[in-house]
């Protein structure tokens, strides 16, 4: 392994959300260097919606994918393509 290979970090609060008969994975990582954490969230086909912007603890990113899910549904992450979102 090359020591300057950029390394990721995930968080145990990674998970898979499932509501009704739709289900999407959430990712919560950062770089091992970094103390901000990234929030990306996989629908069942493998669409990607990745937040800009970083939190500053793992639990205050899943906090904001539960507030989307809970606010705006969890079909909100059903996408073809990557995507950024907030």
């Amino acid at each position: 392994m090359d020591d300057d290979e950029y390394k990721l970090v995930d968080t145990p609060l990674c998970r898979k959300i499932r509501r009704n008969r739709t289900f999407v994975l959430v990712h919560i990582y950062r770089g091992e260097a970094d103390s901000d954490w990234t929030l990306e969230v996989e629908d069942e086909k493998g669409g990607s919606t990745v937040w800009t912007e970083t939190f500053i603890s793992d639990k205050a990113a899943l906090t904001e994918v539960m507030s989307v899910i809970e606010e705006e549904g969890i079909e909100t992450f059903m996408v073809e393509e990557k995507r950024t979102l907030h």
